[in-house]
């Protein structure tokens, strides 16, 4: 989320952070967005039916003016009438070159399976995990001795630099399609 919101402040990005939200109240995202004056929202999922959470996070998103999601440690599957409406405008970052490796523990899988690179996917959002059309990947290599752990840090820092570009480079296709 850091590497999206300071990628934002560039006089030429084509997107604006508006709201970040959680269902963690111990998110550190929300404490740097607070520290940076972005409206934050949090709303702990337990005890409160999917459907009836994602209505009330979607009310939020609506609320802010956003057009864009962009899942960033979302770590909750959302319901397939959620993601239904946010169709070809909601984002996610993936530790994997998808479509290998869905889900958790990627980089032990990928150092298990004798892999030469791991690396990290940013996709579209369907109702299947970790499914949607793949927008932009960066591969990153095994090293011999890597742990999940090593290999995961490395991963992040490509994580910081793919996704801010791709969710540019998305918005200005969606900006464009409605010209």
């Amino acid at each position: 989320m850091a590497a999206l919101l300071y990628a934002s402040r560039a006089a030429d990005c084509p997107y604006e952070i508006v709201l970040v939200l959680s269902n963690n109240p111990d998110a550190s995202g929300l404490k740097l967005a607070q520290a940076e004056g972005v409206a934050t929202f949090c709303l702990p999922h337990k005890g409160i039916p999917r459907t009836e959470h994602d209505a009330l996070m979607e009310a939020q998103v609506l609320q802010s003016g956003a057009r864009v999601i962009a899942l960033a440690g979302y770590m909750r599957i959302l319901s397939p009438e959620f993601v239904s409406r946010w169709e070809g405008r909601m984002l996610n970052i993936h530790p994997s070159l998808l479509p290998k490796y869905k889900g958790l523990h990627t980089h032990d899988r990928a150092i298990e399976a004798g892999d030469p690179h791991g690396g990290c996917t940013v996709h579209l959002v369907t109702a299947e995990l970790d499914d949607g059309p793949v927008l932009g990947q960066t591969p990153v290599a095994i090293i011999p001795g890597d742990t999940g752990d090593t290999l995961a840090a490395r991963v992040l820092i490509a994580e910081h630099q793919l996704y801010s570009r791709v969710l540019a480079a998305h918005v200005i296709r969606l900006q464009t399609a409605y010209i």
